[in-house]
């Protein structure tokens, strides 16, 4: 009797779990499964390619893809996609100025029906309406720049401190760009003045073109060992940018050169006119600066120059010339060294014609250039 009691308790419990156990797991595998399984973006080429993966952007004409199977990039012309169906809400840019945002699905050849706004009704738009998807959105105006600075000092047999202070300042928008340079340098032993010498550069750009522009700028300078009170440049004239960042891939991504001239006053009043006479002359001003920032800013190579040589005389010239390379240490926080180079044919009594400077400065550095 016993053991039918418990045979019959085994089939029922048997029983309750192949009915009642079973579907509920079914059902958690399927929601797992439905997980892990993301919906994909789908893009195919008019030559019968199909790309899996996710749409990240769409501007200057070049489709960015991050690919599904090995998470690379890949990048074709939007003049040959044939269909498109992205499964995320982004934003469509349309020749007209309409933005569209939503997800898209595939249409005939050459058209896509976008799902937009709150009811979320399908538009079929023709793709050669479109002019970007997902742009990256600058904000009006962009600052790049940095401020940094250095000390040493010496005691016990020697005596010897020095200070450096350099900063500079960029404001682009897209018709003008302001520049401005300083630095400010200080030594001495034992209290007797070793160095003294501060300089400032204002320069404001207006973009005729998105490449031509107007420049008006003021480079002012003293220094008291060389006997100047101060050195003033003011000059106007033409520039031309001849690499803006986008134009190359790669590790020249962000490279930028431009280049200016045009006509300039050129005033130097000295301290003791005994020893040198005050000059004033109408000279040309020819400016060069590159910048190359590597590894997404992490290390940036720059050169600026400014020469003004005389138009009654070529050969009478005055030269300033900037070389170095900034390192971001982490975050806004940055390391820079610098090489700073004058020379003028025609310097001050008793002193030489070229003066180098070494700069190692530690201070902070940012860009407010918004990146995907």
């Amino acid at each position: 009797m016993r053991p039918s009691i418990v045979t019959a308790g085994l089939i029922m419990v048997w029983c309750l779990t192949t009915t009642m156990g079973s579907p509920a797991l079914s059902a958690d595998d399927a929601a797992i499964v439905s997980q892990a399984a993301p919906v994909l973006d789908v893009v195919t080429l008019k030559d019968g390619s199909v790309i899996h993966g996710e749409v990240i952007e769409m501007t200057g004409g070049l489709l960015v893809i991050k690919s599904a199977l090995a998470a690379d990039l890949i990048k074709v012309k939007w003049s040959e996609v044939s269909k498109i169906a992205v499964s995320h809400p982004i934003p469509f840019h349309l020749k007209e100025g309409t933005i569209l945002n939503g997800t898209v699905e595939e249409g005939d050849p050459g058209m896509m029906k976008v799902k937009a706004g709150p009811t979320g009704d399908a538009l079929t738009v023709p793709m050669d309406a479109v002019t970007q998807v997902n742009p990256v959105i600058q904000s009006p105006v962009i600052y790049t720049g940095s401020i940094n600075a250095g000390y040493s000092q010496s005691t016990g047999n020697s005596h010897l401190r020095n200070v450096s202070v350099l900063g500079d300042l960029v404001a682009r928008s897209e018709q003008l760009r302001l520049t401005l340079l300083g630095r400010y340098v200080y030594g001495d032993n034992s209290g007797s003045l070793q160095v003294r010498n501060a300089r400032g550069t204002i320069k404001l750009d207006f973009f005729i073109t998105k490449r031509l522009f107007w420049f008006a700028s003021a480079y002012v300078e003293n220094d008291f060992l060389q006997n100047l009170k101060l050195r003033t440049a003011i000059a106007s004239g033409p520039g031309y940018q001849f690499i803006e960042r986008g134009d190359f891939n790669g590790i020249f991504k962000d490279m930028t050169f431009y280049a200016e001239a045009g006509p300039t006053y050129f005033n130097e009043d000295y301290r003791d006119n005994r020893l040198t006479d005050d000059r004033a002359s109408f000279r040309a001003r020819v400016a060069m600066k590159w910048d190359w920032p590597l590894f997404d800013g992490r290390i940036t190579l720059y050169h600026y120059n400014e020469i003004f040589p005389s138009v009654q005389n070529a050969s009478d010239f005055f030269f300033t010339m900037d070389n170095g390379v900034r390192m971001k240490i982490f975050a806004g926080l940055a390391s820079g060294f610098q090489v700073t180079t004058r020379y003028n044919n025609r310097p001050p009594a008793g002193t030489g014609d070229t003066d180098n400077l070494y700069l190692l400065t530690l201070g902070y550095a940012f860009d407010t250039t918004r990146k995907r």
